[in-house]
């Protein structure tokens, strides 16, 4: 996914961003459902790559598409490409 923002958000505080919107719309036990992960994220690129459960895939892009903050700077999410594995994702993007 790609992060629009005008600084460059640490791993932590784009996290933060994501947890607290998927809390936001789910609720806890939603947010337990979707066993996010952040596995690779450049903040040169402002790109990232999480990991979430099948089923919460959509719960997880409708939560990034309603992300207007991270760290208190202007901010949104676009998803460049979901893959069903790491490996076919990272072909996806080369």
């Amino acid at each position: 996914m790609q992060v629009d923002s005008d600084g460059a958000p640490t791993p932590k505080e784009f996290m933060d961003a994501v947890w607290g919107t998927v809390t936001k719309l789910y609720g806890e036990y939603g947010a337990s459902l979707t066993s996010l992960t952040l596995i690779d994220y450049n903040a040169e690129k402002k790109t990232a790559v999480i990991r979430t459960a099948l089923a919460a895939v959509g719960m997880v892009r409708t939560s990034l598409a309603s992300i207007m903050s991270v760290a208190n700077r202007e901010a949104a999410v676009h998803v460049v490409a979901v893959s069903g594995t790491i490996k076919s994702l990272r072909e996806k993007l080369e």
